[in-house]
């Protein structure tokens, strides 16, 4: 399994894809092309959030593992762009992601590098800041492997 549409209404696409990197892109590009009532410059912002959140799932959600399934939504209401993520991870606390940007003290932006180095992963860990300030709205369910993006359009 690549994508499996579960639902393919024109305000409500649903799917499940597998947690690989290629299967990932095309997704981002064919809900890019959902996003077609977004000028250019919102939706490549807007699919940027969404991509950062999607990688996330498959990376740490999924650990790579193709067989693993990352669950996909995409809705449109009169007023906001809503995607929904589920990944088959057991999910996650804030405390506890300290390679994370959103765990910098206020004082040192990039203190998340080091200990990302220091675990041996790659640079980043901007992810979620970056479709944070991207969004109006960016919600974790409480177990941390299920997540909305909001952007109101209206």
């Amino acid at each position: 399994m690549g994508i499996e549409v579960l639902s393919a209404h024109r305000d409500w696409v649903s799917l499940r894809m597998n947690c690989q990197i290629l299967t990932a892109e095309r997704l981002v590009q064919f809900l890019a092309e959902l996003q077609s009532g977004l000028s250019e410059g919102p939706r490549e912002e807007l699919m940027m959030a969404f991509r950062e959140i999607l990688m996330n799932a498959i990376e740490h959600g999924a650990e790579f593992h193709a067989t693993k399934v990352v669950e996909v939504a995409a809705v449109h209401t009169q007023r906001a762009i809503v995607f929904y993520v589920r990944d088959p991870g057991a999910g996650f606390r804030w405390d506890e992601i300290p390679h994370s940007a959103l765990s910098n003290p206020l004082d040192s932006p990039i203190a998340h590098l080091q200990i990302r180095e220091d675990m041996g992963m790659r640079p980043g860990g901007f992810g979620i800041l970056t479709a944070q300030g991207i969004v109006d709205e960016l919600i974790y369910s409480e177990v941390g492997n299920e997540v909305l993006l909001i952007k109101h359009t209206a």
